[in-house]
């Protein structure tokens, strides 16, 4: 499991994953919430600019990162 710092209060899911580098571009990142592979929390998240924030864990196929 990977972690991941928020600066700020939250990150956007898009924005989480092009800065973790899942994602290339937000395009890509958009499809990547599109197809319904990401998971926060035990639950599928299909809302693209999700507020996470520390304590949120997302996966995506076989990768999981905690988010503090």
């Amino acid at each position: 499991m990977e972690t991941f710092k928020i600066e700020g209060d939250y990150i956007e899911l898009i924005g989480l994953l092009k800065a973790t580098g899942i994602a290339e571009t937000g395009g890509h990142a958009k499809f990547i919430v599109d197809e319904g592979i990401v998971i926060r929390n035990g639950e599928v998240e299909l809302r693209k600019r999700a507020k996470l924030i520390p304590g949120d864990v997302i996966e995506v196929e076989d990768i999981t990162i905690k988010l503090t």
